[in-house]
């Protein structure tokens, strides 16, 4: 590959780029919030499929006609045949069947519902353990890495890590999209797969340095650029594969993945760019620190 880039040189305008994207997120975050789904609130979502074209308003005038005031629904589907109605009532099947029965009266007998509900105690559960996860999932990458190289490195990817999670869920919360519990699901499949990525770049890195043995930061600079430079079509091949295939679930999948495979697209893109412009950028400013202090001690000593 001819193409060659400063990584190191250039990286404070990388911690620009991602500085902004999370600044953006993180003010959407405490303005806006983020648009949970029922999974972790307490409430009740009903898809109501028609099998024939209707309209949003007459149908939420249908829903008010049924007592809920300002009825919170949206159209779904490739020809926009669900009718997606949210409520924070935990409905039981008097609810529903008086939902159906309506809408059977008015779109004939080819009308479907189906409901998700979760009381307040599941919601509050749910969300308590996808944190939980993500947390045993850090803790865990720490540990391994620290052990298979060094804590300088293990740190370093899991702040890699924390940057992919909050542009995500900074996204999630900018547009006001669905976050429900395949949200966390992708989530734990972009940890996955952007500490793998991480792993490979810093095992050249530990290679490199051990055959090399930079002692200036020149030397330094350039032996960090290699290593990347040496995976990087590894690394864009790898991730191309299977931004492809999170695209076709996107555009082929389901209503019920679509947000799930929306977070997979994001993340596996700033997954694949943390890996190679922040993990390894933050490991380099750190650890030559580490040398010039070794190196000064070293000069004491004499």
């Amino acid at each position: 590959m001819n193409f060659k880039l400063d990584f190191v040189g250039y990286r404070r305008w990388f911690f620009i780029f991602s500085g902004i994207v999370l600044i953006l997120g993180i003010l959407s975050l405490l303005f806006q919030g983020l648009n949970l789904g029922v999974d972790f609130v307490s409430g009740t979502r009903v898809d109501i499929k028609i099998d024939k074209p209707f309209d949003l308003e007459e149908a939420k005038g249908h829903l008010e006609k049924l007592g809920y005031k300002s009825p919170d629904a949206s159209t779904a589907g490739a020809n926009h045949e669900w009718l997606i109605f949210r409520t924070n009532q935990v409905l039981d099947h008097k609810d529903i069947g008086k939902i159906r029965d309506e809408f059977r009266s008015s779109y004939g007998k080819g009308v479907d519902v189906n409901e998700q509900k979760v009381d307040p105690i599941i919601g509050r559960e749910l969300a308590k353990n996808a944190i939980f996860s993500l947390l045993i999932a850090s803790l865990g990458i720490i540990l391994y890495v620290t052990i298979r190289f060094e804590y300088r490195m293990a740190v370093s990817a899991v702040l890699a890590l924390l940057h992919d999670v909050l542009v995500v869920t900074g996204v999630f919360s900018i547009f006001q999209w669905e976050v429900d519990l395949v949200f966390i699901a992708a989530i734990l499949t972009i940890v996955g797969f952007s500490i793998n990525d991480t792993i490979v770049i810093f095992d050249r890195i530990r290679e490199n340095m051990n055959l090399e043995k930079p002692k200036t930061w020149e030397d330094f600079g350039k032996t960090v650029n290699e290593s990347i430079q040496q995976t990087l079509v590894r690394s864009i091949n790898t991730s191309l594969t299977v931004v492809f295939a999170a695209l076709s679930l996107f555009v082929l999948g389901g209503e019920s993945i679509r947000y799930f495979s929306l977070a997979l697209l994001i993340g596996l893109i700033f997954g694949t760019y943390s890996s190679i412009f922040i993990a390894s950028q933050i490991w380099v400013g750190w650890k030559w620190r580490s040398m010039k202090k070794t190196k000064l001690k070293v000069q004491t000593a004499e």
